[in-house]
């Protein structure tokens, strides 16, 4: 079986957001760039699965800019078998949109005929949380979000989702879109050696244009802002005189 995992080019968790003085947008200029962190959690569980015995052959594909080939060599070094970039955009400030990302997703599924997709659950640039869910709709599979365990058994997988509740175990029937959640696994570090091998692995270029995809934006960002810093605190002398601030000045009582 095939696995197809989609990565996302996006600044680095480590890394302190600043947005620009204009307010257009995030500023990108030397700041450091690595996989979305949920796709490497689902790099490393296609790897596992492979490590298994269960999926012959890891795909990885990232659209977006073509910087986005460091991303792909490291999902590579990380074990995966081969990866395809698609260029939507020249500009590393333009965001390709999760329908967009979906309709370019279903094409190369079509293409490649995996019999699952493993996909982070959302980017951690902007929170959509909706490309996982489109891919699904589009191609008319099973979804299994927000997954922290995943076990294929036969033409099924079985799937436990965090939900608000606790945990919910449910059987999809392959294939399947699945997206990983923070606690499926630890993703590994790629090692010296497998970082050298990757540079050999086959790295496919393509366009949207390529699959007869629009690329553009259906939404407009009005105003990026950072959040505003949080008031100081101040301490109260008794219960009496805490219970009579968060009743008359916080309003919470």
């Amino acid at each position: 079986m095939k696995v197809l995992v989609p990565v996302k080019r996006v600044i680095d968790y480590n890394v302190k957001v600043r947005v620009k003085a204009d307010g257009t947008g995030v500023d990108l200029a030397n700041v450091k760039m690595s996989m979305n962190p949920f796709d490497e959690i689902a790099v490393e569980e296609a790897i596992r699965l492979k490590e298994k015995g269960v999926v012959e052959e890891i795909i990885v594909v990232s659209i977006g800019v073509k910087q986005a080939q460091e991303t792909l060599r490291t999902a590579l070094a990380m074990g995966a078998d081969r990866a395809i970039l698609i260029q939507a955009s020249e500009d590393v400030h333009s965001d390709i949109e999760p329908l967009a990302v979906a309709k370019l997703l279903k094409a190369v599924v079509e293409a490649e005929q995996p019999g699952l997709v493993i996909a982070g659950k959302q980017a951690i640039d902007n929170d959509m949380n909706a490309t996982g869910q489109m891919l699904a709709a589009l191609l008319g599979w099973s979804q299994a979000t927000f997954a922290s365990d995943v076990t294929i058994d036969g033409d099924a997988a079985r799937v436990t989702r965090e939900v608000d509740g606790g945990l919910q175990t449910i059987s999809v029937k392959l294939p399947a879109i699945i997206t990983a959640d923070l606690r499926l696994n630890e993703p590994r570090y790629a090692s010296l050696p497998n970082i050298m091998k990757a540079k050999k692995k086959p790295l496919e270029e393509k366009t949207a244009a390529d699959y007869g995809v629009d690329v553009t934006p259906r939404l407009t960002v009005v105003k990026t802002a950072e959040p505003a810093g949080r008031k100081a605190g101040i301490k109260v002398g008794s219960v009496d005189e805490l219970i009579a601030k968060l009743k008359d000045e916080a309003g919470v009582l």
